[in-house]
């Protein structure tokens, strides 16, 4: 997985900005085709790829850098002397890889902007669950690309059926100084996560009907495949249910039947569960069938603070 990050996040990026303020088009239109692929695909990655590793504000610096680069190609081939199209085999190879990764770029980058849409599925409003802090989105949004969780609508798979409630679930990490969920790459120790014991309050007005707070918080990135939702709390506000996820052992004030109001205290975040590390799983459904699995009823989209949020969206907590 860190090798994965360091390609697509760091050494892609920065070979892709070297290619274009070292090695620019010698034509107008092979300059403009290698400009323009590699924004574009420089926007899908920003769009697509979870940037809580290595930090959220990267994709910034590389747009940043895109501009001055662009610039500086431009004035150094002093555009108005080029030749239109390029009149040598290597320029040729240039406009072709500049097609493709406006191709790559534009396919993905759309796919990842369709996910901002709502899903074809009823919408539940609730409050912000945070007291103070910040949050990044890493999961989230309406189709696959920028959420896996909906990877468990599918009901080909025998083992997503009985999660099928989470499908637009929404998961956050906690940002710290500079931006960093972390102090370091991936520390073992939860601790040492920006989101760990970030309080949680009641996002609606509700019955909790269930509430477990004995699950040990687990090293990163060790995980419990067997109790996926770990420490957590199901609320019934309405006709949905709201369930928050991997939270801290012992964090957990309310039990099953308790009517909670509106920000009240549930407990803190946790790397309790199917959680490789600290993070808030919250997603809506509708209540389970009477002895199915807790989250399999039918998924809701959910809304907070009125904000459809998608991957990559940043959140900050109510001030308490």
């Amino acid at each position: 997985m860190t090798a994965l990050i360091l390609l697509t996040q760091v050494a892609m990026p920065l070979a892709l900005l070297a290619w274009l303020g070292f090695w620019p088009a010698g034509s107008m239109v092979g300059l403009l085709l290698q400009a323009a692929g590699t924004a574009v695909f420089l926007f899908a990655l920003a769009r697509v790829a979870q940037w809580a590793v290595p930090v959220w504000w990267l994709p910034w610096v590389y747009g940043a850098l895109w501009l001055v680069l662009t610039g500086a190609a431009l004035l150094r081939k002093d555009v108005s002397g080029l030749p239109w199209l390029p009149y040598a085999p290597a320029g040729w190879v240039v406009a072709a890889l500049s097609v493709v990764l406006l191709g790559l770029g534009g396919c993905y980058g759309a796919r990842a902007m369709l996910g901002q849409r709502l899903p074809p599925v009823e919408v539940v409003d609730i409050a912000n669950p945070f007291g103070p802090g910040r949050y990044l989105v890493g999961h989230g949004g309406s189709n696959t690309l920028v959420n896996g969780h909906m990877r468990t609508l599918d009901d080909s798979v025998a083992r997503f059926r009985p999660w099928r409630g989470q499908s637009y679930a929404v998961d956050f990490f906690g940002l710290g100084p500079w931006g960093l969920r972390a102090r370091g790459w991936r520390p073992a120790d939860p601790a040492a996560y920006a989101i760990f014991g970030a309080k949680l309050r009641a996002p609606c007005a509700g019955v909790v009907i269930a509430a477990e707070g004995d699950w040990p918080d687990f090293e990163v990135p060790q995980e419990d495949p067997v109790n996926r939702l770990g420490n957590h709390v199901i609320l019934h506000c309405g006709a949905a249910e709201i369930v928050l996820a991997h939270m801290r052992q012992g964090s957990i004030p309310v039990t099953p039947g308790d009517r909670v109001a509106l920000g009240d205290r549930l407990g803190e975040v946790g790397n309790s569960g199917a959680s490789t590390e600290p993070h808030l799983h919250i997603h809506a459904q509708r209540p389970a069938p009477e002895g199915a699995p807790p989250i399999s009823g039918d998924p809701l989209g959910l809304r907070i603070d009125g904000r459809f949020l998608v991957r990559g969206d940043r959140l900050s907590g109510a001030r308490i």
